[in-house]
């Protein structure tokens, strides 16, 4: 009987060698994901100090809020009021829940198509962390997706009267459109790998 070769000792062939390396070409995106969570994380504090200073009556501030969300009114803006407070919470929110999206793609992809992090014990593991693969990352993608999605749609609902009527039926069409994707691929995953019974 032939003994089987120790996975972590056994040398791989030139190409097959190269081909498995090449994994390490996805290092620069991920890298590169960080950089775009750096630039959220400016993003939001940008905007929560805009929100505090508007609070404290700055006019400059109060028109940046105003013009980074969209909202319009028929009288001059000169105060916070609570659409224009709701919003920016909202936008917040928003830029919070792409963030957490970043940091699943970068650690849940980083883990499953380049190399293991070796994280088992650690005090500040992820517990999705310890079952990602590429099945469940889907899906923790797209019902993050699905959320980010929401607040676009609540944001659009409470500034309704600045959108016409088409932009509102299309946002909530796509917004349709994301969950049934999500359905799809929560079902189709569910098929392949049907959960093991005791």
């Amino acid at each position: 009987m032939t003994p089987i070769p120790d996975p972590r000792t056994a040398r791989l062939r030139p190409l097959p060698n190269l081909i498995f390396a090449s994994r390490w070409l996805q290092l620069p995106l991920y890298l590169g994901l960080i950089v775009a969570q750096c630039v959220y994380v400016f993003h939001f504090w940008v905007e929560l100090v805009h929100l505090i200073e508007a609070a404290f009556g700055n006019q400059h501030a109060l028109d940046q809020l105003v013009r980074g969300i969209g909202y319009r009114s028929d009288a001059p803006v000169t105060q916070l009021n609570e659409t224009i407070i709701m919003l920016v919470v909202l936008a917040l929110i928003d830029v919070v829940m792409i963030s957490n999206l970043l940091i699943m793609v970068i650690v849940g992809g980083y883990e499953t198509f380049v190399s293991r992090m070796r994280l088992e014990g650690h005090p500040d593991q992820p517990e999705w962390l310890s079952h990602v693969n590429a099945s469940v990352l889907k899906v923790k993608l797209a019902t993050a997706i699905i959320g980010i999605s929401s607040i676009h749609l609540l944001k659009t609902f409470i500034n309704a009267g600045n959108y016409e009527l088409k932009v509102l039926q299309w946002q909530t069409l796509i917004h349709v459109v994301f969950l049934l994707s999500a359905l799809a691929i929560a079902l189709t995953d569910r098929l392949l790998a049907p959960p093991a019974h005791d």
